[in-house]
């Protein structure tokens, strides 16, 4: 039962989500979804309440999965080990065989179902889905010699998207789910980095918000302080003396290209908070970090 405190909490929450509502009614905000969000059954049951809520308040919610322990799992229990180069996983032949296998089939179809069991109408995609997103090869310049090139298998930079699917699916007011694969040319499946699908599909729909969910409370610095907002020069900064590396390469390069083609607000969060996803959105004060276009 309410007491007279909890009550006034409750309204003062409620009421400071009706501006947030008003301005991004019918605008597009793409979510990058991965980590302990994705794994931590309580969180996964948090984070699919949150894109329905978003949905039945008259947003756009996409969503963007990744599946890398998911992977792992599987590549295990092949007996093959994984191996990352600056945070992109090489993926040869069998590798990319086991990418489709679990990103377009396990990790997405739990996703729609966890999404639909919760009053949502979700739809599974994968690039290939009506050929949208399409792909070449990527190249990765040796970070040891810059007139080297690493061939990472079959790893996919994004050549064109094509958002035809995603508007349509809008129109009917579904969820789409979308798994990062990519198709070449003449057909070739291309594994492709979630947080590079996640902020190329926000700058070609215009998003208003892009966020990217992880497993720290957003981008630290050297001293492991949250740091809630950065600028171009301060991330080039970052990168430079090696605060960031790894996995945050990929995510903190595709938040800054989002932000410097459009999207209006690209957010790093902390994917381990309950209902991070409406804390960001919803409320004053959010969780993670904000990148800045300039």
């Amino acid at each position: 039962m309410l007491n007279q405190s909890t009550a006034a909490k409750k309204a003062k929450t409620l009421a400071e989500a009706l501006p947030y509502i008003k301005r991004f009614f019918d605008k597009t905000i793409v979510i990058k979804y991965g980590g302990n969000a994705m794994t931590d059954e309580h969180l996964k049951e948090c984070f699919a309440k949150d894109v329905v809520l978003l949905k039945l308040v008259g947003m756009n919610p996409v969503v963007v999965h990744g599946g890398g322990p998911q992977i792992n799992e599987m590549l295990d229990k092949l007996g093959k080990k994984g191996e990352f180069i600056q945070g992109m996983r090489v993926t040869d032949e069998e590798t990319m065989d086991v990418v489709e296998m679990v990103l377009g089939g396990q990790v997405n179809k739990e996703i729609v179902n966890l999404i639909n069991r919760h009053g949502g109408k979700a739809v599974g995609l994968t690039g290939q889905d009506g050929n949208f997103i399409h792909a070449h090869k990527l190249l990765m310049a040796d970070k040891d010699d810059a007139t080297k090139m690493i061939d990472i298998g079959q790893v996919g930079e994004i050549s064109a998207i094509d958002p035809s699917i995603i508007n349509f699916l809008d129109t009917g007011d579904f969820i789409p789910v979308v798994a990062p694969i990519g198709v070449g040319v003449d057909g070739e499946t291309y594994n492709i980095n979630a947080d590079v699908v996640a902020g190329k599909l926000a700058e070609i729909l215009n998003a208003e918000k892009l966020i990217l969910l992880t497993n720290t409370p957003g981008v630290l610095d050297k001293s492991g302080e949250l740091l809630t907002g950065l600028t171009p020069r301060q991330i080039d900064d970052m990168v430079a003396d090696g605060t960031l590396s790894g996995g945050m390469l990929p995510k903190i390069s595709s938040a800054l290209d989002a932000a410097r083609s459009g999207v209006k607000a690209v957010h790093i969060i902390d994917g381990r908070v309950e209902h991070a996803l409406l804390l960001e959105v919803l409320t004053d004060e959010g969780v993670g970090t904000l990148i800045k276009a300039k």
